[in-house]
């Protein structure tokens, strides 16, 4: 429940939006990777320029997508610090988590079949040296605070466009490229392309994903404290996403952030 008293879509069309967004998200990431790779052969600079763009701006559109439905965390991270803001049951975050995973590895076999590769290549890409395990914390931390503090001074509406300038630019200032997602690190593991990860350096991203949001979330609780209005606000990350069933019976469709309807 939100504050003002609507429910939000059942939990099976959340977990459905959640495996689609997520899925788009592995795809878009890796399948740009992989265009990147056959437009720009030997010149990784440009290529990372294709990758960054492409993944800025697709992941504004996904979150516009299904955000309404979800709240389109994609990201385990994302979604255990909101249950800790008190805006998801731990029982449903519990329940993100495999959607947000399994999206992601449905992303990575579509984008290796789009390009005309096997479905499954295990990557050979190994990442995790401590410069890209502490960029991982940097790039997790801000992405946690970025949203949060949208939330928290009502500019919730912002996220989309935020969230995809905020990743697009951290493909630039972290060694990492920003992964700064646990299901994203796990599903590029099945794709030996420019955006694969080696399964040996996945445990050690994910662990500092998981520090990277412990700061982040410390981090939010330092600038924006508490106020009583603060769980139901975390509920609306990163869109708002009440039940709009009440529509097709001739209510009123809720309206999004900033007059959308």
């Amino acid at each position: 429940m939100t504050d003002n008293g609507e429910s939000q879509p059942p939990l099976v069309r959340r977990l459905a939006a959640e495996t689609v967004g997520s899925m788009l998200l592995a795809a878009l990431v890796i399948g740009s990777g992989i265009a990147a790779q056959q437009l720009s052969p030997d010149q990784i600079g440009l290529q990372l320029v294709e990758n960054a763009a492409a993944t800025a701006a697709g992941l504004y559109a996904i979150i516009l997508m299904v955000g309404p439905v979800s709240g389109a965390h994609f990201n385990p991270v994302v979604t255990v610090v909101d249950a800790a803001f008190g805006g998801l049951s731990w029982r449903d975050a519990a329940a993100y988590l495999p959607a947000q995973i399994a999206g992601c590895i449905a992303g990575a076999v579509l984008a290796n079949l789009m390009f005309d590769r096997s479905a499954v290549s295990i990557s050979t890409h190994h990442r995790a040296s401590g410069s890209h395990l502490l960029a991982e914390v940097v790039a997790t931390a801000g992405l946690i605070l970025l949203i949060f503090a949208l939330v928290r001074s009502e500019r919730g509406e912002r996220a989309p466009a935020a969230v995809g300038a905020y990743i697009g630019a951290a493909y630039w200032f972290t060694s990492s490229t920003s992964f700064a997602n646990p299901a994203i690190s796990v599903g590029r593991m099945f794709s030996d392309t420019f955006a694969g990860i080696a399964p040996a350096s996945v445990p050690a991203f994910i662990a500092v994903q998981a520090v990277g949001g412990l700061v982040g979330y410390g981090l939010v609780r330092l600038f924006y404290p508490p106020t009583p209005t603060t769980p139901a606000q975390a509920a609306q990350v990163l869109l708002p996403h009440t039940d709009t069933a009440a529509a097709a019976n001739g209510a009123a469709q809720p309206r999004l952030p900033g007059g959308v309807s």
